[in-house]
């Protein structure tokens, strides 16, 4: 069993940046696959980026891509979103996730078991 803890989100202007971190349990932390995904309302769950487990190389949504960045620190058990130039329709509660069953991240939602419980994010124009 995983849990998942998400914090950093908040209100920022368009432009802005914002910085959300996931704490994960567990002592295999840096061969967990983790994905970040956004859900706005009315919207279907939307990837937005991931991070494989055991060298933690990252891909991006193209609607992130440039603008996004993911990291982890495994002695920290913690993997981490920088948003910069915020745009309003980034505006979603963003969940980070985690698939203990392989170290390659994918994209879909139903590869992850384990979630977090998400933080707003909300960006004004």
């Amino acid at each position: 069993q995983v849990q998942l803890v998400e914090s950093g989100g908040g209100l920022v202007k368009a432009g802005g940046s914002l910085r959300l971190s996931c704490a994960a349990s567990g002592s295999s932390f840096s061969r967990y696959a983790m994905g970040w995904f956004r859900q706005a309302p009315g919207k279907e769950r939307e990837f937005v980026g991931a991070t494989n487990g055991i060298g933690g190389s990252t891909f991006y949504a193209d609607s992130v891509k440039g603008r996004f960045t993911i990291s982890r620190d495994n002695a920290q058990n913690t993997v981490y979103l920088q948003m910069n130039t915020l745009k309003p329709e980034d505006t979603a509660v963003y969940y980070c996730a985690a698939n203990l069953r392989t170290v390659v991240a994918g994209s879909y939602p139903g590869e992850y078991k384990y979630w977090g419980q998400g933080t707003q994010v909300t960006v004004s124009s």
